[in-house]
């Protein structure tokens, strides 16, 4: 890219997210009236491509190697185990714990799915594509993912040597206008957290099964959109506006079954294309072109530049010491598929103290998985609202996870910070008390910041992720889409741990963004706020039935 073009990629970036920005006084521009019966489609298939079904999660458990995978506890994900066999089975039980429908809810006459990969809004913009090869009993080629029916579809033969090792590569991309027909210019940011989560599913799954995964850096956005066939607009009809039913290629994940990941040539080249997309919204109300212009900003280019070199795990992700003898033995398959955003909590709930450190000892980035799924470096640190936390002083607190920002943090946050370190905590936790501040007081701020939402205020504590921007964007536009993306990692994490603590936890898109930027003392663009997420004890809505679908043997 010259230097003309990058230079309007990085105007394209900065006008995007400056002028997506809430404010006290006007939302992000967005849709004026919603049309709630006639929502976008929530899942997308492709009439005339031929249908594999993938073994259901509950009937593949007579396999015992699996099952034992299955039943392993959570806590433990964090020693080696090792790689079960890459079969169907293995493959639909990936798909299932990542991306799958985990349960049904109705109320009154209303019904929706509730996935692994959480959405904001549970509008799933996020589609996928897994590109095979070598795997018995399904033939090569790129395939559709369908997790309302849990199948695969054949899109389009693929020429792989047959001397290659087995490949298994999980491509995501993006239905943008799922999101923007309820958050208009918003979007594009949720698509991207959105991005990010269902790495972070994928990881975890990934995990459970003694695989691993990592990015593809090697594959530019806009061969992946070849490869997937997202360039072929006939396969993508709109009856109004095109824009409506494209999907925008989001990027590419190898998985390694025994530590040696197989990449694909970028001379690939599909053939044989099959299928024509089912439509996502025949009627669309709005148009929001800065969409389209933001995401062709962000493209990435190839590069071959290697992942980052992130820390060595300094510590187990948790301490064994601290968890309950049932949150240990919670197998991991139950904290994934048992994940569930919270609507409300419990104000009056506390926190224990061991169980709020140990959640963010699972934040620090290192070499293990999921951090290791992306490949660029670590850019965010976490700003902490916390209400109510064993031994915690109610107030505004930092949380340093990657110190190589630090110096950068002390020269633009509020000179008036006490920036006091947290005691009797592990070393290589950088905690910092900002300011404490009065119960009554805080929660007026906090539920002031993110939109006016009590669940930000009755939490546990809410946190926001400061991502470093001005000098990330000027190097390289296509970034934006990595920091938000790092961001959905996070927000994942904290939603499986909070889940395996017995708590729960919800992603925030809503908040203020300057403002929480002049609490802070941010006077320039150094840093941005990017997301938002809560953790505390959920308050179960016993009007709505939930109904889940899948079974395991669970231990005690």
């Amino acid at each position: 890219m010259n230097q003309t073009n990058l230079t309007r990629a990085e105007q394209a970036i900065r006008t995007y997210h400056k002028r997506t920005k809430h404010r006290f006084e006007a939302y992000a521009p967005g849709p004026d009236t919603l049309d709630w019966d006639a929502q976008p489609a929530p899942f997308r298939h492709f009439d005339g491509a031929p249908n594999f079904p993938l073994p259901a999660l509950a009937d593949s458990l007579q396999d015992t190697a699996l099952l034992a995978a299955l039943t392993r506890p959570f806590f433990s994900l964090d020693t080696p185990s090792q790689a079960l066999p890459y079969t169907l089975l293995t493959l639909g039980a990936l798909l299932h714990l990542a991306l799958g429908i985990t349960a049904w809810k109705s109320y009154g006459p209303d019904r929706w799915a509730v996935r692994a990969n959480p959405s904001s809004g549970n509008l799933h913009p996020i589609e996928a594509y897994v590109l095979i090869g070598g795997l018995q009993n399904l033939p090569d080629g790129i395939y559709h993912y369908r997790p309302e029916t849990h199948a695969l579809e054949r899109r389009a033969n693929l020429a792989i040597s047959t001397d290659s090792l087995p490949t298994l590569q999980i491509a995501l991309s993006a239905a943008m206008w799922r999101e923007a027909w309820k958050y208009g210019e918003r979007a594009f940011r949720y698509c991207q957290l959105d991005t990010g989560h269902a790495v972070g599913a994928l990881a975890y799954a990934a995990r459970v099964l003694g695989w691993s995964l990592i990015e593809q850096r090697n594959i530019a956005t806009d061969t992946l959109a070849q490869w997937l066939g997202l360039n072929r607009s006939a396969d993508f009809p709109a009856r109004r506006q095109p824009e409506t039913e494209r999907e925008e290629a989001e990027m590419l994940l190898a998985v390694s079954f025994d530590g040696a990941t197989a990449k694909l040539s970028s001379s690939l080249r599909p053939t044989a294309w099959v299928g024509v997309a089912s439509t996502i919204d025949a009627h669309p109300m709005y148009r929001w072109p800065i969409i389209e212009e933001v995401a062709v900003a962000s493209r990435h280019l190839a590069s071959n530049t290697p992942p980052a070199v992130l820390p060595a795990v300094t510590s187990s992700a948790t301490s064994t010491k601290a968890i309950s003898t049932k949150a240990s033995a919670t197998s991991a398959a139950d904290i994934i598929l048992g994940r569930r955003s919270a609507q409300r909590f419990n104000a009056n709930h506390v926190m224990p103290r061991q169980d709020f450190l140990d959640l963010l000892i699972a934040l620090l980035p290192c070499q293990q998985s999921p951090w290791n799924a992306l490949s660029e470096p670590p850019r965010i640190n976490l700003l902490l609202f916390v209400h109510r936390v064993e031994g915690f002083d109610p107030g505004l607190y930092l949380f340093v996870r990657e110190p190589r920002l630090e110096e950068q943090l002390n020269a633009s946050l509020n000179a008036q910070f006490l920036r006091k370190p947290v005691g009797l905590i592990a070393p290589h936790l950088n905690l910092q008390l900002l300011t404490p501040a009065p119960s009554g007081e805080l929660h007026r701020v906090t539920r002031s910041l993110h939109c006016h939402q009590d669940i930000a205020a009755n939490a546990c504590f809410a946190l926001g992720m400061l991502a470093e921007y001005d000098g990330v964007i000027a190097n390289n536009p296509a970034a934006y889409r990595d920091l938000h993306r790092e961001a959905g990692l996070i927000g994942q994490v904290l939603y499986l741990q909070a889940e395996a603590h017995g708590l729960r936890g919800t992603g925030i898109g809503c908040f203020f963004d300057d403002p929480i930027h002049d609490l802070l003392g941010l006077s320039n663009e150094t840093f941005q706020t990017i997301y938002h997420f809560t953790v505390g004890l959920s308050l179960e809505d016993t009007r709505i039935e939930n109904i889940p679908t899948y079974t395991l043997a669970r231990t005690s």
